[in-house]
């Protein structure tokens, strides 16, 4: 797992962990960015299903209670298939731009 962190955005890169190790270490290391918008980057694995997005449930349910984004990178996961709790995107742009979008509709209250 490697953390990279810019501004108010942690961006946490899956190496060779599997979905449950790397959420059992995001989870052990969460209070490190828990102030932060994370990116989980998992565009090293090349086969998603839904079980391994809803893994990272529970972490994403209580981040966004937090007011803090949550959003997973994929490319390999049809987004549309995912649950409204979880948002899932293809690439790095699209979450910047999402994390964007959540830090405005939260500064005008929503």
């Amino acid at each position: 797992m490697i953390i990279n962190t810019n501004e108010n955005t942690s961006i946490i890169t899956q190496e060779k962990a599997t979905i449950i190790e790397l959420v059992k270490k995001i989870e052990a290391l969460y209070p490190k960015f828990k102030n932060q918008n994370i990116i989980v980057h998992l565009t090293s694995i090349k086969s998603i299903v839904l079980e391994d997005i809803i893994e990272f449930l529970q972490i994403s349910n209580q981040h966004r209670a937090k007011k803090h984004s949550f959003v997973i990178v994929t490319e390999s996961f049809d987004s549309s298939k995912s649950p409204d709790e979880i948002v899932v995107v293809p690439s790095l742009q699209e979450a910047y731009d999402i994390i964007e979008m959540e830090d405005m509709e939260r500064d005008l209250g929503f």
